[in-house]
């Protein structure tokens, strides 16, 4: 390990299997360290050379400064953002002021998705067919579902033809407000690109129900910067595609966690079953439209 660490102090939240620390070195500089088990190598060094594209974007975001192994284990170096998680303080600016951070973090993800699929991956509704058609069987087999769950598999198995010819881009993987920062100066900062991958780039968008969730606001900037405030009604109705089947695997997901987690994700789905009238409308209801001139 070339940077010498002097203190190390663990970072005990998200979701991500990496373990995850702020560290400093002999000057007083600190870095985000991760460390992921050695059978993960191959992995985590392509999720570095990804980050290293991503960066020379200029995206806002942790930028990797080194990769290897130490003691049996994998660590990535990461430089380090002194601020604040951007769900913990959203709430506490103006709805005109949210509406603006969501318009920057759309424009980011446009950036993000600059980044072209390799030539060899596959098809992608040959792929995504593979993935839904899983992600009902893993609900169907659930022990637990949701109130009026069908009316997600019965959106997917209508709507299966959108995935055709979709284009395929780099994704973040993981892009909702939980994985953003406020620096203390200000500034949004895109975090955990550690499920980063390669797909439609509009799939991307099946994390912003943790975003609306929070704030309608800031989940209707991200749409309409992304798109520069002339959203396609196509977009919409692969996002309710997208965001049927992340609904029904969550259900399964949230088993492992325990009652808390399963309680969670089932007043999300109420909440996604609200915003769509139970996947009959195809333009969610937190969707504050021509909010460019309210704001």
């Amino acid at each position: 390990m070339d940077i010498k660490i002097l203190s190390k102090e663990a970072i005990r939240k998200g979701w991500s299997n990496d373990q995850k620390f702020h560290v400093t070195d002999e000057k007083g500089k600190s870095y985000l360290l991760r460390i992921s088990d050695l059978e993960r190598y191959e992995r985590k060094q392509a999720e570095f050379n990804r980050m290293k594209e991503v960066a020379v974007l200029d995206i806002p975001m942790p930028l990797p400064i080194e990769f290897g192994i130490y003691e049996d284990e994998v660590y990535s170096i990461q430089s380090w953002i002194d601020g604040k998680d951007l769900k913990d303080v959203i709430l506490t600016f103006s709805d005109a002021k949210q509406y603006r951070y969501g318009v920057a973090a759309g424009q980011i993800l446009k950036k993000i998705h600059s980044i072209p699929a390799p030539k060899s991956q596959e098809d992608w509704e040959i792929r995504f067919n593979r993935k839904m058609d899983r992600k009902i069987q893993i609900y169907m087999e659930c022990p637990i579902k949701y109130e009026k769950g069908e009316a997600f598999v019965n959106y997917i198995n209508e709507n299966r033809q959108l995935i055709k010819n979709r284009p395929q881009t780099y994704q973040h993987g993981d892009y909702h407000i939980g994985n953003m920062m406020i620096d203390n100066n200000g500034k949004l900062y895109i975090i955990d690109f550690d499920r980063d991958d390669y797909g439609d780039p509009w799939e991307e968008f099946n994390r912003i129900v943790w975003s609306a969730q929070k704030s309608p606001f800031f989940a209707t900037g991200i749409v309409d910067g992304y798109f520069k405030h002339e959203v396609p009604l196509e977009f919409w109705r692969l996002l309710a595609l997208y965001i049927s089947s992340n609904s029904l695997s969550a259900l399964p997901w949230a088993l492992q966690f325990g009652d808390e987690e399963i309680a969670n994700i089932k007043r999300q789905a109420q909440d996604v079953l609200s915003w769509y009238s139970n996947m009959k409308k195809i333009v969610p209801t937190w969707y504050c439209e021509n909010y460019l001139e309210q704001a």
